[in-house]
């Protein structure tokens, strides 16, 4: 597998922790140049952690802003190569009664947001006949899960983007695929899955247990690779087999 990320330019949402950094830290260990965004401001803290990052605070519900934001890191990098789409939040209630905000809010960050982002991306990516964008998904796009209509329902939207974002942009050298793990062991993901629920949650999966957010970034890192040149459109199950079930 081809590592050196030397003189590529990678920009990773929602950087300033859990999922995120991990990516961060796994890019920045393979030469990457990062740019990492986040709305929260504990990023700037991260970037400081790996030589020549930078740190762009930004709300991905707004669309004059990403698109500003990323025109300053295509300005302040010189371009983009790889984007990796990983913001996202979770509001969580049940379909019969999840209030309209909290879907409208779900969608406007975890898919517009995300779409705003790739579009950003984009033009630096087709100019140059070179690109990689990875998104998170997750197994909740595949499978229902209790809770979760809003997030499942955005995910979904994030596979049907990805198809049509590889289809037009891969005569272009531009690849997008997705990631969809499952629970990833987060501190979030500890919290919102400890005890009981987590117990259940895992002995329901294959390997019987949940994922490592250094096993989605090592994904994620392939996938933005030339090894992974021939990898278009894809929705990669990082689930342990849960959903083959």
């Amino acid at each position: 597998m081809q590592r050196d990320f030397s003189g590529k330019v990678v920009v990773v949402t929602g950087a300033a922790a859990g999922i995120g950094l991990a990516m961060a830290e796994t890019f920045a260990q393979n030469g990457a140049k990062l740019a990492l965004v986040d709305r929260d401001s504990r990023v700037a803290e991260v970037a400081k952690k790996f030589a020549g990052s930078r740190a762009y605070m930004l709300d991905l519900s707004d669309a004059s802003a990403v698109e500003q934001t990323f025109a300053k890191i295509g300005a302040d990098f010189g371009t983009i190569h790889v984007l990796i789409n990983n913001a996202g939040i979770g509001l969580m209630g049940p379909a019969e009664s999840l209030s309209i905000a909290d879907w409208d809010t779900t969608m406007s960050v975890n898919l517009r947001g995300q779409y705003l982002c790739a579009r950003a991306a984009a033009p630096f990516m087709l100019r140059q006949k070179w690109g990689r964008v990875v998104t998170m998904a997750s197994q909740a796009a595949v499978i229902g899960i209790e809770g979760h209509v809003a997030y499942s329902a955005s995910k979904a939207g994030l596979i049907g983007m990805t198809n049509v974002m590889a289809l037009e942009w891969g005569p272009f050298g531009v690849t997008a695929n997705c990631i969809s793990p499952t629970v990833v062991e987060t501190e979030l993901g500890r919290v919102n899955w400890g005890g009981e629920k987590g117990d259940k949650a895992r002995a329901a999966i294959p390997t019987r247990r949940f994922a490592q957010p250094s096993e989605v970034a090592e994904t994620a890192l392939f996938l933005a690779s030339d090894a992974a040149a021939m990898i278009n459109g894809a929705n990669l199950m990082l689930d342990g087999g849960n959903t083959i079930q």
